[in-house]
């Protein structure tokens, strides 16, 4: 019997490319619901498939709420039906009036954004008053990853306070990123969300003696999807487990998701003894980690991927002989949300054979707003 990754008619795939295998989709959402308890309490971040095809199954499943991280990703998720979007992203400027434009283009589609400065806030309340709508927020809030939010400090909850203030801004609730907690150990990790948390508890408080609606909260991404499931007042927004990757599947030992997205290669040359070179160069997997941190292939054993270039990588392999010019080699990406993002389409794989194409639509910047 063949392996689970290889296609019976590999004549029909082009290399590289990338292999969505259906069925292991399928499997993943089904899992990502079982953690959470039900589907009403995800947010799935979008950004790792940007497939319509994608979104449509996760909306079979009964998933209604989407993140995204993109306007483009939104208007991809509100193509294939989705009805609540949440762009996880502070938007400024030009693309303010992108989020105007797509709300008015998409009028039964609830989309929200992400807001941490009062100034922004403020432009947002312009630009949607003066076409006499409302733009709907999320708070964000840095506990401990550093890369966005505002700072859980004495003046969080005055910004908080001006989002109920301003009138043509509706506040719906908190987004909080906690993506630089990754220890292996679940227990370990979970003690480090939790301490994650202490202040973000006491903000909570804080909001309730000011007289303020008690927010929802929307936290985690997938590295601590397992430790927010277990807290039932959380939504989760998991995203790399519908497609899975390497990465993340050695990271989180305790998360049951199977690799649903590979990346095909054939071997295209043995430039000399002990080294053969495929047609997977910088293009065709994310190459923003250490080379030795981009593919792992499935079959193919003693080996070490040694260079790249755009077009081409050099592995330097023990069984240099029996291996072929032609020979199609399947990888597992490290990090799969960027490597998904280097291709316009991805063959469909089920029951071990390419069956039909799917486009990476959420991949482009701009689809029509």
């Amino acid at each position: 019997m063949s392996p689970w990754y290889k296609l019976q008619n590999e004549e029909q795939a082009d290399s590289p490319s990338l292999l969505i295998y259906k069925e292991r989709v399928a499997s993943n959402i089904q899992k990502m619901i079982d953690i959470a308890g039900n589907a009403e309490r995800l947010y799935p971040h979008v950004k790792t498939n940007k497939m319509p095809e994608v979104v449509k199954m996760m909306l079979a499943a009964g998933i209604s709420k989407f993140k995204c991280a993109t306007i483009a990703e939104a208007e991809m998720a509100a193509m294939a039906g989705a009805k609540y979007v949440v762009v996880a992203h502070q938007l400024m400027g030009p693309k303010v009036k992108r989020l105007l434009a797509f709300r008015q283009q998409y009028p039964d589609v609830f989309v929200g954004s992400l807001i941490d400065s009062a100034s922004v806030a403020k432009e947002h309340n312009d630009v949607f008053g003066a076409s006499g709508l409302v733009s709907d927020v999320f708070l964000d809030v840095n506990n401990g990853m550093d890369r966005s939010g505002h700072a859980l400090d004495g003046d969080i909850l005055a910004l908080y306070q001006l989002l109920y203030q301003l009138p043509n801004i509706s506040c719906h609730g908190l987004h909080i990123y906690d993506g630089h907690l990754r220890t292996p150990d679940f227990e370990s990790r979970r003690h480090e969300v939790e301490d994650g948390f202490v202040d973000v508890q006491h903000f909570l408080e804080a909001i309730a003696e000011a007289g303020l609606p008690r927010p929802i909260l929307v936290a985690g991404g997938t590295p601590t999807f397992t430790v927010h499931a277990l807290n039932a007042e959380i939504y989760c927004s998991p995203g790399t487990c519908v497609l899975w990757d390497w990465g993340y599947g050695d990271k989180l030992p305790e998360q049951p998701f199977e690799y649903a997205a590979l990346v095909l290669t054939r071997v295209i040359s043995k430039p000399k003894a002990g080294f053969i070179t495929v047609d997977m160069g910088h293009k065709a997997v994310a190459a923003e980690n250490p080379i030795d941190k981009r593919i792992r292939f499935l079959n193919l054993e003693n080996y070490e991927l040694v260079g790249q270039s755009e077009e081409h990588g050099v592995i330097r392999v023990e069984n240099w002989k029996t291996i072929n010019v032609g020979d199609v080699l399947y990888g597992v990406p490290f990090h799969v949300c960027p490597t998904v993002n280097l291709y316009d389409e991805a063959y469909v794989v089920e029951n071990q054979s390419v069956v039909d194409t799917w486009q990476v639509l959420g991949r482009k910047r701009r689809i029509t707003v």
